[in-house]
């Protein structure tokens, strides 16, 4: 049944247009009856906005009661939040391009400061094109080091594994040690003849790399170059320990003991880089013989 159209009335004192509700039979003006909230004539749905039938209480479309207030959400802030956000990243990701452009090219005639620990931590070893004028003029302050490893002489190379795998050995972090050994171990075959104060570094990565081969490989050599050397002395000592042998140990301890004083006098450079080793290696004997 087709609801009848507003029928009209005359018009109010002020001037106003109004008609009579075709449901309440109230008198009525706008789109909406303000009685019984029915739908008049140019009314629209506050919801999907469809136009309304003259009378009708709700919706055709969606079923919202009619002169129901908006449930339609603001879409001034919400269109524009995702343009505000792209254009503040789009002015970052500026400011950061060019602030790298201008940070590179005022440091492009900058020296280079990186160093590298030199063997067993006992200094550093400058690198880049100022290495050579700096190289009696103490460093200003903090420099940091050089990321890898790969413009480095085969000697230099050596020495920074060993003390990387070292540290790490003392640390306990033994996965480090078995990636960095390899590594090592080619490093120390490129150097081509090996002094004492190498062999002694690659024996003790054969240690700690459980390699008991090469460790007893590197002492023997050195004993047989130098028999009171006091770092073959305490390389085959480990040895002998690794394999079980106390009795072979104690033997070396003690050659330890009695080529001290002989060695130490002889001031060699491996004893200075490797004084904890030997101090440590001394007081082991040292308590042993007691």
């Amino acid at each position: 049944m087709t609801t009848p159209p507003a029928s009209p009335v005359a018009p109010t004192p002020d001037g106003t247009s109004t008609s009579r509700c075709p449901s309440c039979g109230a008198p009525a003006s706008g789109r909406f009856c303000s009685s019984c909230g029915t739908a008049l004539a140019g009314a629209t749905c506050a919801t999907c906005f469809a136009s309304l039938t003259p009378g009708a209480r709700f919706c055709h479309r969606c079923g919202t009661p009619a002169g129901a207030p908006s449930t339609a959400p603001s879409r001034g802030l919400a269109s524009a939040l995702p343009w505000a956000v792209a254009a503040i990243a789009l002015v970052s990701l500026t400011a950061l391009v060019v602030g790298q452009r201008f940070g590179a090219r005022g440091n492009s005639d900058a020296p280079t400061t990186e160093v590298l620990d030199g063997a067993n931590m006992q200094g550093a070893t400058p690198i880049g094109p100022s290495a050579t004028a700096d190289a009696g003029r103490a460093p200003a302050g903090p420099v940091p080091r050089a990321p890898d490893i790969s413009q480095l002489s085969p000697e230099q190379r050596a020495e920074r594994l060993y003390d990387r795998i070292m540290t790490e050995h003392e640390a306990g972090r033994e996965d480090a040690v078995r990636s960095f050994l390899p590594m090592a171990r080619a490093a120390y075959e490129m150097i081509g003849p090996l002094n004492l104060d190498q062999r002694y570094d690659l024996g003790r990565l054969g240690e700690v790399g459980g390699d008991t081969a090469l460790a007893r490989a590197q002492a023997d050599t050195i004993l047989k170059v130098r028999p009171t050397h006091l770092l073959g002395l305490i390389l085959a000592a480990r040895v002998a320990r690794m394999e079980g042998s106390a009795a072979r140990a104690g033997a070396l301890d003690a050659r330890l003991l009695a080529a001290e004083a002989a060695e130490r006098s002889a001031a060699l450079p491996e004893y200075l880089l490797h004084r904890n080793d030997i101090d440590t290696a001394l007081a082991t004997a040292r308590s042993a013989a007691k």
